[in-house]
């Protein structure tokens, strides 16, 4: 059953041109709602909750899997521990911060790959998502089987969307800290922003798994944007600095797919003249951040059907920039 936030009791006492508003807000809706794979959709905007509703699927309030917008909370993370010191930089190396997840079977210029090339899937690694997946989550070490596939191309050169990177990526956070990507999530991300972080999926070594099987709710997802689109601040409290807020949306990269740019762990695309960032994951799983337009989405779907670019998630992405940016930018006092 359709549930809407905005259509609360009492509406006959609202001032017309709120009402006016409302039924704007409704026009996307009822758009997002006619996407069969589209499960619930949040947007706010200048702090104030403008749709919340679920179409079909699980209730709002319980967490669901976001996928690969698990990657963005990994690059998150990192830009957590390069505010606490933990790692020096971006460009630290492998040999330098974390020697002791390399295989001794790796080829030696592993070591070079630094905490920049693994952020943007940069690494030059032979991918471990799409046909390589299986294979690599049924190995007996995940980062392992990630470091010991050839380089095909040089890091640092293009994009090669894979999740064995931010696999790797969260083995060493959790290396340099000395705790799990799961007490990290909890405690940097989970505590400041108010929401809960079920634990997910390990690897064979009990490692959390980093890029993949997280699951959050949609108001969880929406904080967590929110904290991005107010510079790192959140309730108050600097969650992460303005420095790698402002850093993560600049463009790193290109995913080859989308044709979107990417930062650290958000792709990048504009609509209605209007910069935005993405964090995407498999099936429509979406956090999208419009700071230009005050505004912050959080959108799940159907988790076990595909969202190709030419396809479902091109739809949100036309939703998104053609429908939901012009009506926020409208909507700017």
């Amino acid at each position: 059953m359709k549930r809407r936030s905005f259509l609360s009791g009492g509406l006959v006492t609202l001032a017309t041109p709120m009402l006016a508003q409302m039924d704007l807000w409704a026009g996307i809706s009822d758009a997002a709602q006619g996407l069969d794979q589209c499960r619930a959709l949040l947007i706010r905007q200048s702090g104030q909750t403008v749709l919340s509703e679920v179409f079909r699927g699980p209730g709002i309030a319980r967490a669901v899997p976001i996928k690969s917008v698990s990657k963005t909370i990994v690059a998150a993370l990192t830009g957590a521990a390069l505010d606490r010191g933990e790692i020096a930089s971006v460009d630290a190396t492998l040999g330098e911060v974390a020697p002791r997840l390399i295989p001794a079977s790796a080829v030696s210029r592993v070591s070079d790959i630094t905490i920049a090339n693994l952020v943007t899937m940069q690494a030059g690694l032979e991918r471990t998502s799409g046909a390589n997946y299986g294979g690599w989550v049924n190995s007996s070490n995940w980062v392992a089987n990630a470091l010991n596939r050839p380089f095909v191309a040089e890091p640092g050169a293009r994009m090669l969307y894979s999740t064995g990177s931010f696999h790797i990526l969260g083995a060493v956070l959790a290396e340099v800290s000395g705790q799990s990507l799961l007490t990290l999530a909890r405690r940097r991300l989970g505590q400041p922003l108010g929401i809960e972080i079920p634990a997910w999926t390990r690897d064979p070594q009990g490692r959390y798994l980093g890029g993949n099987e997280m699951a959050l709710t949609l108001e969880a997802m929406a904080r967590f944007g929110e904290m991005y689109r107010l510079n790192g601040q959140f309730g108050g409290t600097q969650v992460l600095s303005s420095d790698w807020v402002a850093r993560s949306f600049e463009r790193r990269t290109q995913s080859f797919f989308s044709g979107l740019d990417y930062g650290y762990g958000w792709f990048l695309g504009q609509g209605a003249g209007v910069s935005y960032a993405l964090a995407r994951g498999y099936g429509g799983q979406i956090i999208c951040v419009a700071p230009e337009a005050e505004m912050t989405l959080a959108l799940t779907s159907d988790p076990t059907r595909p969202a190709r670019s030419g396809g479902y998630f091109g739809d949100l992405q036309r939703l998104i920039e053609q429908r939901i940016l012009p009506l926020a930018m409208t909507q700017i006092s």
